[in-house]
């Protein structure tokens, strides 16, 4: 079955170009989610005055690659214990979070991250909450690393021949 999950790790195009990479990730599209104004531009969520957060619609098939592979991905290729900042990238709009829309996947996220807190002393910066308010970005911002390959990403890109299952 497709299903779709929301995530965010830092400057969107590295992770949206990670996990166009991944078996099983049917499609991604960028996007800025949980702000307050609705369809903003890039110059608006960078001026952290939106609360939005650039964010990642991963559409995915659950025959091929489940959530949980899909939030171990996401764990290993951002700093998880980092507050609004991944790499060079530092500011809200760059914050690190999971939005669902299906409240069970609501459980497996929250059950996923409690693992991962029980095996360390820092404290996971990834926030949970329920989607609102998501809006695609501007198209230059799609598929943004495919388009200009020598552009900055923090996200290491070889990480995704990595599989979890």
């Amino acid at each position: 079955m497709i299903k779709s999950i929301w995530i965010a790790g830092g400057c969107f195009w590295g992770i949206q170009k990670y996990f166009d990479s991944i078996i099983g990730v049917n499609h991604t599209v960028v996007g800025y989610s949980q702000g307050n104004v609705i369809n903003p531009s890039y110059e608006q969520v960078c001026t952290q005055t939106t609360n939005h957060t650039e964010t990642v619609q991963i559409d995915y098939d659950d025959r091929f690659v489940s959530l949980i592979s899909i939030l171990e991905h996401l764990y290993q290729i951002i700093d998880p214990f980092s507050l609004n900042k991944q790499g060079d990238d530092v500011g809200s709009q760059y914050r690190s979070g999971i939005y669902y829309v299906d409240h069970d996947d609501e459980f497996i996220i929250k059950d996923f991250l409690l693992k991962k807190q029980n095996q360390t002393p820092k404290k996971i910066m990834i926030e949970v909450e329920r989607l609102r308010n998501f809006n695609i970005a501007e198209e230059y911002h799609q598929k943004y690393l495919d388009k200009n390959p020598n552009s900055y990403c923090h996200v290491d890109l070889s990480l995704s021949k990595k599989e979890f299952r």
